[in-house]
């Protein structure tokens, strides 16, 4: 009789455990000290099944545009992180994150993403 109520607690917490542990596989947190140069783009997902959040703080001396580019194609502004800024951003499934330095200065973020694990992140000239 002990036994099986032994049992009856777990086999709830091992199924418990393996649910978490099949989330925490599916997604992931990143902590980026990211630098976009003069002039560049960076961008973060795109066609991802999940939406995903970035938490950044501009460290640097350059302001940063932030975008979203949507699953369907347009881009839309977000918020602009001046020097010593900090905004918490959410994007929906499918789109990206772009960010955007347009001055002549390297520009300087830390970046807390959060969100389905395998983001696609690429830097590319600014649009």
């Amino acid at each position: 009789m002990c036994t099986l109520n032994l049992l009856r607690f777990q086999l709830p917490l091992a199924m418990l455990a393996g649910l978490l542990l099949l989330t925490s596989a599916y997604w992931g947190n990143v902590h980026s000290d990211l630098f976009i140069e003069p002039g560049k783009q960076f961008v973060l997902g795109g066609n991802q099944r999940g939406a995903i959040k970035v938490a950044a703080r501009n460290v640097g001396k350059a302001a940063v545009d932030v975008k979203e580019r949507t699953a369907a194609g347009p881009l839309f502004s977000k918020a602009t992180l001046k020097p010593g800024q900090r905004a918490t951003l959410q994007f929906a499934a499918g789109s990206a994150a772009v960010l955007v330095n347009a001055t002549d200065t390297k520009a300087n973020l830390d970046l807390r993403i959060t969100g389905e694990a395998g983001l696609n992140m690429s830097s590319e000239n600014k649009l």
